[in-house]
């Protein structure tokens, strides 16, 4: 889990750099990534059953990829967005929300398509 935690927090503080966020302190950066994790939890149980379910229902492949990728992006962007409103700390643009979660949710979708497909095989 404190590898996970700590790529995340070493992507996001890149980003940040890239889109030329300003935070605080490091601490800040700490707080948001490990917010990210406690409030993404239950939003992606909720939305990623019901990205999981209507992708069942989707006959294409590449159709049900989107419709995962859209929800995962939702709700990269719902927790990124509370996240960022309630830390007075970093305050992220609206154009910069898009993006992070746009990012979030490729390398989510790429890394976990490898999963599924290991355990397909098995």
């Amino acid at each position: 889990m404190g590898i996970i935690i700590g790529v995340y927090f070493l992507g996001i503080a890149g980003i940040f750099e890239i889109l030329g966020v300003q935070y605080q302190s490091i601490w800040s950066l700490i707080i948001f990534v490990i917010s990210i994790f406690i409030l993404g939890l239950p939003v992606d149980l909720v939305l990623g059953a019901m990205a999981d379910l209507s992708a069942e229902k989707i006959s294409g492949k590449i159709t049900a990829f989107v419709v995962q990728f859209l929800f995962g992006f939702v709700t990269n962007w719902i927790v990124i967005f509370t996240v960022d409103a309630f830390m007075s700390s970093i305050n992220l643009s609206p154009g910069a929300k898009l993006f992070i979660s746009l990012i979030l949710t490729f390398f989510e979708s790429v890394f976990g398509d490898k999963k599924d497909e290991h355990k397909k095989a098995a």
